[in-house]
Parts: C-alpha cells; structure tokens; sequence
C-alpha cells in the first residue's frame, strides 16, 4: 500500500503489516512497488515481518514507480494551469503501450469551456469525463469508473487531483494546494505514492506525473508509435505505401486522410508527429531495459 524508508505496508486480510523487504530483493536489485502483490511473514513479538515475495507484475511504471495498474486518471484543468496536449498524449501513448486504459478527466469545467478538449478526445476510445471537483459534477461516473480497478491519478501540480477524491471519499482528508498565481502551477501536496481504497477499488495519489514524460525508459519506440493511437487502428494497413507508411507526409496516407476530414483529432495527429520526430532515430537497445 506505501513504501517509505525502507519499510513496506502491505493489506491482507486480516489488517495492515508494516514490514522490511528480504535482503534477496536488493542483491537481485528488485524493489517493491506500490501495487505490488506480495507474499509476507508476519512474525511474533519484536521480530520484524518480511516481504518474502514479488509475484509476477501484469505492468510497472518507473516515475512514479508502481505496478499492476488498471488505469491512469489522466486529470487535466480547463485552465490554472493551462492544458499540454503533447503532455497528456505522451501520458496515454504510454498507458497504452503497457496494456492501462487512459481515462481522462476534464476538472474545473466552470472556469473555462473545455469542449473542444472534450471533442478531441472523445474521437479517441478513452472514457472521458467532465468534472468539477468542487460542485460535485461528474463525480459519480469517475466513481463507477474506480469500481474494482486499481487506478493511478496523475496531472500537473494544481489540476486538482487530491480535490477530486477528497470528493470521492471525504473521509480521505486528503491536503489540497491553491494556485501559485506568480509561476502558473500548483504546490506539490503529496509526498509520497499511496495505495488507497477508494470507491470499492484502490488508487495510487502520486508526487506528480510530470515528470514521467520526460523518462527516457518510458518513450515509445517509432515502430510502436502508432499501435499507442488507437484511433488510428480502422485506418492503419490502407495506406498506399503500408506498411512503410510513417503517417507524416506520405502521400496516400490513410491516417492524414482521417485527420483531413475531421475523423482523427489534429492535436493527436500533431502530438503523433512529435513523438515519432523525437524517437525516429532511437533504437530500443538504446532506451535501456522495457517494462
């Protein structure tokens, strides 16, 4: 459920174990993760219990480092601070390639109109809902969307994520940040990743996620790229050039030709092409080990 210092929590049936990891793991160079299923053993008296350990991880994110994820609550503000596309495709590229369903979360609706974020995503196969952390709107359909899953919440600083499951779950009582007007962004408000059970699942609240784009372990290799756009799939293999076709300026491709008639969104396309001028000379022996 958290690790910190050395020590592990870890929820069983029974209750909550703090424990300290098999010096196995750190000669292996495994550590657990937030998430992580676990087999311990609690011990009587003084002695300390023991992570013994580590069954096999469905997925793992690196920054934040957490394991066995459902799906990412990407929550992004109408504005304070300002939305990234880039930001958040990079996010659900990412989600994508390592099998976690992107769901994003549109907060603070009543400062600015997000319809046109609402549209642009809605062209896409993720589940998007429109919240407002403060009245209460859209907080039942994110509840039904937590319902047996384990969920991480990521965004900026200031989006509002520890606002909207204070709303899921008062009794969280989870610290709020208000707005830096100066630097446009908010104050980091937690410490540490925290597994939580919340509407009859779990979710991870982290430290923010920004800085997970900028992970070198984490880009998605060209010849990926594309399989990280879902929406792109009815077109993918009808181009004139496949399976070359890179979706960039070849000419007969499907792709633009989707984009053209407003099938695709154009700031998915441009944050495509971002992302594949950014990696189309990498190699994946380059990125290091994939998770």
């Amino acid at each position: 459920m958290k690790g910190i210092g050395g020590f592990y929590y870890v929820e069983a049936a029974d209750g909550i174990y703090e424990c300290r990891a098999r010096g196995a793991f750190r000669k292996e160079g495994i550590t657990p993760l937030v998430g992580d299923h676990v087999r311990i053993t609690v011990q009587e008296g003084e002695a300390e219990n023991t992570v013994d350990e580590i069954f096999p991880r469905r997925n793992e994110l690196r920054r934040p480092p957490v394991a066995n994820i459902d799906r990412i609550i990407i929550v992004v503000a109408s504005t304070e601070p300002r939305p990234n596309p880039l930001v958040i495709d990079r996010l659900t590229a990412i989600a994508v390639r390592k099998d976690i369903e992107p769901v994003i979360v549109l907060n603070k609706a009543d400062l600015k109109d997000v319809a046109e974020l609402k549209d642009t995503y809605e062209k896409t196969p993720f589940p998007v809902v429109v919240t407002n952390g403060l009245t209460g709107e859209g907080i039942e359909p994110l509840r039904d969307l937590l319902k047996g899953k384990t969920c991480a919440f990521t965004g900026n600083s200031g989006v509002g994520k520890s606002t909207l499951l204070n709303a899921l779950d008062p009794s969280l009582e989870l610290a709020t940040a208000e707005i830096s007007r100066k630097l446009g962004r908010g104050r980091h408000t937690t410490r540490e990743c925290t597994l939580m059970n919340v509407c009859g699942g779990y979710v991870v609240d982290t430290p923010g996620f920004a800085s997970l784009e900028f992970s070198r372990e984490e880009l998605v290799l060209k010849e990926d790229l594309e399989d990280c756009f879902p929406e792109f799939e009815p077109y993918l293999g009808r181009c004139r050039f496949h399976p070359s076709c890179a979706h960039l300026n070849d000419k007969g491709c499907a792709v633009r030709e989707a984009v053209e008639a407003g099938e695709i969104a154009e700031s998915r396309y441009r944050s495509y092409q971002a992302m594949y001028e950014e990696v189309k000379d990498l190699s994946a022996w380059q990125l290091g080990p994939r998770k």
